[in-house]
């Protein structure tokens, strides 16, 4: 059975010091995320013009915990909903009309499905936020071609095993065509 682990709700670490390496294509920083795990660096990132189809497969990342964030608070918003109407109605202002039942719980579907997707969205929408560290006015931009064109492989100094040089000559090795060491300032 699938259940939710904490590694899944693994917040974004800012860039502070590292290496950076720049790559050309889709097919090089595929190849250089699998080696990159095949070394066992830890905590090392990729960065992408756009979303690529098994590129967290490859870096072994686990699966998103927002689905079960979704799900949870859905559960939550929708008890709110119908238990809301249900006490009002049985409880608070218990109206009689035409005969009917207190608890017609036919007529609370559209408040109770409301609810439901009001509290799934908020509380998800809430969740990434907090784990994708934004709002932040202040981020640093290493390289403003990882909005257009071209592919990053970010390998931080808190990696398992990290020592510069090693790092630099690995990154080269993989076919960076850029290679930077950045330096916490």
């Amino acid at each position: 059975m699938y259940w939710f682990t904490k590694e899944q709700f693994h917040k974004y670490k800012e860039m502070d010091s590292g290496v950076l390496g720049v790559f050309d294509t889709e097919a090089e920083i595929m190849d250089a995320a699998k080696k990159t795990k095949e070394k066992n660096y830890s905590g090392f990132d990729c960065l992408l013009p756009y979303p690529i189809h098994g590129i967290d497969e490859v870096m072994g990342t686990p699966r998103s915990g927002l689905p079960w964030v979704t799900f949870f608070m859905g559960i939550v918003g929708c008890l709110m909903g119908f238990g809301f109407q249900y006490l009002t109605h049985q409880h608070d202002w218990p109206l009689n009309i035409g005969g009917k039942s207190l608890n017609a719980w036919f007529a609370y579907i559209p408040i109770t499905f409301e609810m439901t997707v009001f509290c799934a969205g908020m509380y998800t929408f809430g969740m990434f936020c907090y784990l994708a560290g934004i709002p932040k006015l202040e981020r640093k931009i290493h390289n403003p071609h990882f909005t257009s064109h071209k592919f990053g492989l970010w390998i931080p100094t808190s990696a398992q095993g990290y020592k510069q040089d090693e790092v630099v000559n690995f990154v080269r090795s993989l076919g960076a065509k850029q290679v930077d060491v950045v330096k916490e300032t």
